[in-house]
């Protein structure tokens, strides 16, 4: 028999009066996929303050659902919640060729007109395709879904290879780990790297993965001889972030060929090197710019291994689509009240 789980929304909390998160819940529902969507923006953190998120889970069908795991669950809210919301979760889609409820799509649609952030975990994508609402934009969903989702909607660049992709108002993640990746990432969005920080030591995982690192690497454990040789070498790396790193002197370094060592070190690390050190020194940049409002922006270029403001802010615009000084100003702005997490961050990072 199955069992019954009743889903409470936290978002009648009167003390809590921040961004308000509607998850989806249909029959079929991936439980993986809503309990991520939970844990991170429904879970209690009286630490976090009043202006931390509500959350709602929004039932798009009557009655008791099932779920998987063999659960039946049982929403309080349908569909009418959504006019509330200031972020709409869909978790994984109950198949990427199953029919999306007529009534669901209007509703979503309708939130995007309002500029509602819309956001998909792995195959809901498909909700979001069927909607329209990635009509000539980027996404991403696990790598078992991309060719079925292109074929389907050749109008969509779907991208295999990273795990999450922000469009400011539309945002998709891979596969169901991708999902952590991708609200731990609307976090630090809305209330800072400190908040995502402390959500993150609080679920064990790590606190930030750029959205742009390969979905699957090939080779995610090191054999002892490699380890020995890159594991040193990527600290060595990050150390010496200004200084210039040739393919021939990492190579000479771990003891291998040039062209054994970018096919082992991508096999590791899921990107080629040069990719990687792009990843770190902008990692370095976003760090202090959040941290150390007092550097110039020369400063941090050259202390970030651009060499060069204009460089910087190239890498910046192509991967962030912000400049470098627009970001500090955001990230400002949650330093207004001192001791506080704020909400209501400005979109538009990616």
């Amino acid at each position: 028999m199955p069992y019954n789980v009743n889903i409470m929304p936290n978002s009648d909390n009167p003390n809590l009066h921040g961004p308000h998160v509607v998850t989806l819940v249909y029959d079929g529902l991936c439980t993986f996929e809503f309990g991520v969507a939970y844990e991170i923006f429904g879970m209690p953190r009286p630490e976090m303050g009043e202006d931390w998120y509500r959350f709602s889970a929004c039932a798009i069908e009557e009655g008791l659902l099932r779920a998987a795991g063999g659960l039946t669950v049982q929403v309080d809210h349908g569909l009418e919640v959504i006019a509330d919301a200031d972020l709409i979760v869909v978790p994984g889609w109950r198949g990427i060729g199953t029919a999306v409820p007529a009534p669901l799509i209007a509703q979503l649609q309708a939130a995007s007109r309002r500029g509602v952030r819309i956001m998909s975990l792995c195959s809901g994508v498909a909700v979001l395709a069927a909607a329209g609402l990635l009509a000539g934009r980027k996404a991403t969903t696990h790598w078992r879904y991309v060719e079925s989702i292109a074929a389907r909607y050749p109008d969509i660049s779907v991208d295999a290879d990273v795990l999450y992709v922000d469009e400011d108002k539309v945002l998709t993640a891979a596969g169901s780990a991708a999902a952590i990746d991708l609200c731990l990432h609307v976090v630090r969005r809305d209330f800072g790297p400190d908040a995502a920080n402390s959500v993150a030591r609080r679920l064990v995982v790590p606190p930030h993965r750029e959205g742009g690192q390969a979905q699957y690497i090939e080779t995610p454990v090191l054999r002892q001889r490699e380890g020995a040789r890159l594991g040193p070498l990527l600290e060595w790396m990050r150390e010496r972030l200004q200084e210039d790193q040739p393919i021939a002197t990492l190579a000479a370094r771990a003891g291998m060929s040039v062209r054994t060592f970018q096919r082992r070190f991508e096999a590791t690390t899921g990107m080629a090197p040069g990719e990687w050190l792009l990843s770190e020194r902008l990692r370095r940049a976003r760090d202090l710019l959040e941290k150390q409002t007092a550097i110039s922006l020369d400063d941090v270029a050259a202390a970030s291994g651009f060499g060069s403001l204009a460089t910087m802010r190239h890498h910046f615009r192509e991967r962030l689509a912000v400049s470098p000084s627009d970001y500090r100003k955001r990230f400002a702005v949650l330093k207004a009240v001192p001791g506080k997490v704020r909400s209501g961050f400005p979109s538009g990072i990616a």
